[in-house]
């Protein structure tokens, strides 16, 4: 039920929508694509060409506006924010972001795999591309 009523209260994009304003924002504010995955699944699954990376227990300090441990692009309200992760995640974090007054911070419905799914740029995990060259046992290092 909260996370209904959370999503209630969100825009949220299909990954090719939030891709086509990335390239062409239609709000005349900064826009900013935020991975808030943790390191080894973003190691693991790979990222979104040009996401900025902010882990989900860093996201609300790093942008809010009035923080002194924020990003320095965070320093207005008014900034475009694509959050994504798995949709339940970044609905929520969507939200908590509205909760500090970044009323434009919407999510990617899907999160990182439909955007993949979706054959929208991604870069490669390392991880996997070391499993491929090595034998079982052998180290790269």
């Amino acid at each position: 039920q909260i996370l209904s009523d959370v999503r209630a209260q969100l825009q949220r994009l299909k990954p090719t929508e939030a891709y086509e304003e990335l390239r062409e924002p239609e709000v005349g504010a900064p826009t900013f694509l935020v991975d808030i995955r943790p390191a080894d699944q973003r190691d693991e699954e790979g990222g979104i060409t040009g996401a900025l990376v902010v882990e989900r227990n860093a996201l609300e300090w790093k942008f809010d506006p009035r923080s002194h441990s924020r990003l320095k692009i965070a320093d207005r309200y008014d900034l475009r924010i694509i959050v994504f992760y798995g949709s339940d995640s970044s609905s929520l974090a969507a939200y908590s972001l509205q909760q500090l007054g970044l009323l434009n911070a919407p999510n990617i419905i899907g999160g990182y795999c439909a955007w993949r799914d979706a054959g929208l740029p991604v870069d490669i995990p390392i991880r996997s591309t070391r499993s491929v060259l090595s034998l079982p046992g052998e180290s790269l290092v």
